[in-house]
């Protein structure tokens, strides 16, 4: 039987794409091709135990996204979320919340320059 494999992309409408890809170079080090998008490849999160991908929809009266008014919000995967946060603070950007560290790793959340809550994690191996 057919199956869905994992995400394939992330597309979103931005105001300003050049702005938008630009803070998250500065902000988040992104690294965006020619053509305008920026690649995470398998290999990358295969080297963190623990990293995976999930889709899961959350309840439509949820605050888990604020202070964004958006439907939706992207978690992505870090290496070293100290020294992300660190990167971002010197960008000017501090962050909406820092977590204890859990049983999948640690995590905070920032803001975007368009007001898109962005969950930073640091993922460990599950147990």
């Amino acid at each position: 039987m057919a199956k869905v494999l994992g995400v394939g992309g992330v597309f979103f409408k931005s105001r300003d794409g050049d702005a938008m890809r630009e803070w998250y170079g500065r902000v988040l080090g992104l690294e965006f091709t020619d053509w305008g998008g920026a690649l995470f490849l398998p290999q990358d999160a295969a080297a963190h135990p623990g990293a995976a991908t999930v889709f899961s929809p959350f309840k439509h009266d949820t605050d888990y996204f604020e202070p964004s008014d958006k439907d939706f919000m992207f978690n992505l995967m870090v290496d070293d979320l100290d020294a992300i946060l660190a990167r971002a603070k010197a960008a000017g950007v501090e962050p909406v919340k820092v977590f204890p560290e859990e049983a999948n790793g640690k995590f905070a959340h920032i803001m975007d320059n368009e007001g898109r809550k962005i969950e930073l994690w640091q993922p460990k191996p599950m147990s």
